[in-house]
């Protein structure tokens, strides 16, 4: 069974870093299509982040020059290293796996709160 497990969610204060991880129970990991989305109360989830299998990344333009996404293969593990956080990044965050088949998959989120 797959399983996508985020993790590193929490409270912060506005100006502050927070990591996510997202560990994936995948065969032939480095093939998929990692993403972060996120969703905050009364809004439509949307993209936050992805990362190629070959490492190529894209960002939504509200998290550019702060939000950094990484995978680790070996580890089986996508994270999302988030700088300088504002309080409208508040939401759900889910990460995303998305196979070249086209086969999708979905964590089952992490809260990040920022407020003082």
């Amino acid at each position: 069974q797959v399983r996508l497990v985020e993790s590193g969610g929490g409270l912060v204060q506005p100006g502050g870093s927070l990591r996510l991880s997202c560990a994936a129970s995948l065969s032939m990991f480095s093939v998929y299509a990692m993403g972060w989305y996120r969703q905050a109360p009364g809004k439509q989830r949307e993209s936050v982040a992805a990362i190629t299998s070959g490492g190529s990344k894209n960002y939504t333009d509200s998290v550019k020059g702060r939000f950094i996404i990484s995978r680790d293969n070996a580890k089986n593990t996508v994270y999302l290293q988030m700088n300088s956080v504002k309080p409208e990044d508040t939401a759900v965050y889910y990460c995303n796996a998305r196979a070249p088949w086209g086969k999708e998959f979905w964590g089952q989120g992490t809260q990040v709160t920022v407020s003082s």
